[in-house]
C-alpha cells in the first residue's frame, strides 16, 4: 500500500499540518462521484470509533507545547466515549480519596469551528480570527496522534522553547521515562503493510530542531535506512541580532544533526525573500505564511499519493533516485509558481523551451545569461537566504549550476511528450552520468482553495489553482551552507566547532565535486 506517516513538531508545522490535512480531506468523493486519483489509504488510517463505527484518520504525529492546541483535544465526537471509559477504570483502580481538579477556563472555539460543528456555512476566517492551528481544522484525530509537551508552555517567558540543547534534552528526557517510539509511532509503523517513507515538518532554527534530529536518530538506530523526507522551517521574520545568531547557530546544528538521519532534507522560510505580484500575505500571520508552505510542501509530495503511474505517480524513493547522487546531496531547495489552468492552456505552456513571460508574473529568465536564471526557475523560492551580505556579493557573481531537478505539475503545464522525452532523457543521464537530471510528474488534480484557506493568491474568482512545484540541488545550496557555517564558527564554542563546521564543509563539497564553473555551459540547460 505504501503509506506514508508525517510527523509534526512545533507550531509552524502544525500551522502547515492543518492546511495539509485540510487539503488531503477534500480530495475524498463519495458514491456517485469519480475515484479520486489520490489513494487516501496511503496517508489515512481505517479504525473503530466508540460507537462502532468506521472512522477514517489521518497517520500522523501532532507534537507541540502546552498551550498551543487551542480548542483541539484528544478526545473528539469519534473517541470520546472510549477515552471516557478509560479514565474511569484508572480512577477506579489508582487513587481512592478525594480529588480536586484544577483547570484553567477552557477556549471558546472560533465561529468557524462552531459553523463546521453545526453543518452550517463557514464564516470566512480572518488573521485576527485564527488564534490557533486548530482554529481552520476540518478533520477529527486519533487520540494517539496528539501529543501534548507540557515541560514547555507555547511563548514562555520564563522558559522559552529557543535553544537547540533544549529540545535534545526534552526528547532524551522523555524517552528515558516513557520510549517515545514505541509509546507513540511503533502503533502507527504496526499498522502499516509496506511503508513507504515519513514525512517531518519541524522548525529547525529553535528547540524543535534539537527534538527532530533525536527523534529520527533514534528511527534510523531502529529501522535502519529507508525514506524520511524533513521540510526544515525556518523563520523568516526580521528579528534582532541577538536572535538572528541564536537561530542561525540552530540552524546550524540541525543541518549538520539531520544529514545523517534524513534521506532527504528541504530547508523552508516562512517569509521567502522575494513575492510575485500574485502572492499578497501577512508575514506575521503563520496562518498565511503556512498556507503558502503547505501548497508547496503537499503539491511537490503528491506524486507520493497518487493511485497510477500514467496519471503521475512516484515513491518518496523514486524521487530519491532523481534527487540525491546515491544519498550524498540530501540537502535540496524548493521552489513554486501558480498559475490558473485556463491561461496555461490558451498560453499553450511551453513553446520550444521558452516560458511565456505571463506564466512567470513577468519576471525575466536571469539578466541575458540563460545559465544564471535557468528556464524551470520558480516564481517563489523557499530555501532561506542564510548568506550574510558579504559573502552573498561574492557568491552572486558564480552562476549557478544545477545537479538534479524533480517537477510536480498540477495542471496542463507541459505536453505529455513533453514529460516523456524529459523523464527519457534523465534516465540516459542517469546511465551514462552526463549532465543534470530531471524527471517530471504531472497529474491533472488542482489545487483546491478551501474556505481555511487565506486569499494570498490574487487570481479572483478561483476555486482552485495550477501548481508547478519542484525540489533541486544546486550550487546555491553549497554557498548558502558554506555562509552558515561562516557565521557558525564564529559563533559556536571551541568544544563543538570543529566537529560542527566540519561536517558543514563535508556537505558543501558535495554539491562542488565533479563539476567547475569554467566547465563548458552546455551542461546547465
Amino acid at each position: 500500500m505504501h503509506e506514508i506517516i508525517t510527523l509534526q513538531f512545533g507550531q509552524q508545522a502544525n500551522y502547515i499540518g492543518t492546511h495539509y490535512w485540510n487539503t488531503q480531506e477534500s480530495y475524498f468523493t463519495y458514491a456517485g462521484q469519480d475515484e479520486s486519483p489520490v489513494d487516501h489509504d496511503i496517508s489515512f488510517r481505517a479504525g473503530i470509533g466508540a460507537d462502532g463505527q468506521d472512522t477514517y484518520t489521518p497517520r500522523t504525529l501532532i507534537y507541540d507545547l502546552k498551550g498551543a492546541f487551542g480548542t483541539l483535544k484528544r478526545e473528539n465526537a469519534l473517541y470520546e466515549l472510549q477515552q471516557q471509559d478509560q479514565h474511569g477504570s484508572r480512577q477506579a483502580g489508582g487513587w481512592a480519596g478525594t480529588t480536586m481538579p484544577l483547570q484553567l477556563p477552557p477556549i471558546a472555539p472560533s465561529s468557524y469551528q462552531q459553523a463546521l460543528d453545526q453543518g452550517q456555512q463557514a464564516p470566512q476566517l480572518g488573521t485576527e480570527s485564527v488564534r490557533f492551528w486548530s482554529d481552520y481544522n476540518h478533520l477529527f484525530y486519533h487520540p494517539k496522534s496528539i501529543v501534548q509537551l507540557s515541560e514547555y508552555e507555547l511563548n514562555s517567558s520564563l522558559m522559552p522553547f529557543e535553544r537547540w540543547d533544549t529540545g535534545q534534552e526534552l526528547f532524551a528526557n522523555l524517552d528515558r521515562e516513557h520510549d517515545l517510539l514505541d509509546r507513540d509511532i511503533r502503533p502507527f509503523l504496526e499498522e502499516c503493510d509496506q511503508l513507504q517513507g515519513l514525512q517531518v515538518l519541524s522548525g529547525i532554527d529553535d528547540a524543535w530542531g534539537g527534538f527532530a534530529a533525536k527523534y529520527l536518530e533514534r528511527i534510523a538506530d531502529e529501522m535502519g535506512k529507508g525514506c524520511r523526507w524533513v521540510f526544515g522551517l525556518q523563520d523568516g521574520r526580521r528579528v534582532t541580532r541577538e536572535r538572528q545568531m541564536l537561530q542561525m547557530l540552530n540552524t546550524a546544528q540541525s543541518l549538520s544533526a539531520l544529514h545523517s538521519s534524513a534521506s532527504m532534507h528541504l530547508p523552508i522560510t516562512s517569509v521567502p525573500a522575494r513575492l510575485p505580484g500574485y502572492v499578497e500575505m501577512d508575514g506575521a500571520s503563520a496562518w498565511h505564511t503556512s498556507a503558502l508552505q503547505a501548497a508547496a510542501v503537499e503539491s511537490v509530495t503528491l506524486p507520493t499519493r497518487l493511485r497510477r503511474a500514467e496519471a503521475g505517480r512516484a515513491t518518496f524513493g523514486d524521487l530519491e533516485t532523481t534527487l540525491s547522487n546515491d544519498g550524498n546531496r540530501r540537502l535540496a531547495a524548493l521552489g513554486l509558481t501558480a498559475s490558473v489552468a485556463e491561461d496555461l492552456e490558451e498560453q499553450g505552456q511551453q513553446v520550444n523551451g521558452h516560458e511565456d513571460s505571463r506564466m512567470t508574473n513577468g519576471y525575466t529568465n536571469g539578466r541575458g545569461d540563460e545559465h544564471e536564471q535557468p528556464a524551470n526557475k520558480l516564481d517563489i523560492d523557499f530555501f532561506p537566504d542564510i548568506a550574510s551580505s558579504s559573502r552573498a556579493g561574492r557568491t552572486s557573481e558564480r552562476r549557478t549550476h544545477t545537479f538534479s531537478t524533480v517537477e510536480s505539475l498540477r495542471g496542463p503545464w507541459k505536453s505529455p511528450d513533453d514529460i516523456a522525452d524529459t523523464n527519457a532523457d534523465s534516465r540516459d543521464r542517469r546511465r551514462f552520468a552526463d549532465g543534470p537530471r530531471a524527471t517530471t510528474h504531472q497529474t491533472n488534480l488542482l489545487f483546491p482553495l478551501l474556505t481555511s484557506y487565506p486569499q494570498i493568491f490574487r487570481f479572483r474568482g478561483q476555486e482552485m489553482l495550477a501548481l508547478k512545484a519542484s525540489v533541486s540541488t544546486s550550487t546555491a545550496v553549497a554557498d548558502r551552507i558554506r555562509s552558515l557555517e561562516g557565521t557558525a564558527r564564529r559563533v559556536v564554542g571551541l568544544e563543538e566547532r570543529e566537529t560542527l563546521c566540519d561536517g558543514l564543509v563535508g556537505m558543501a563539497e558535495e554539491y562542488e565535486e565533479g563539476w567547475s564553473g569554467d566547465e563548458e555551459e552546455g551542461d546547465d540547460d
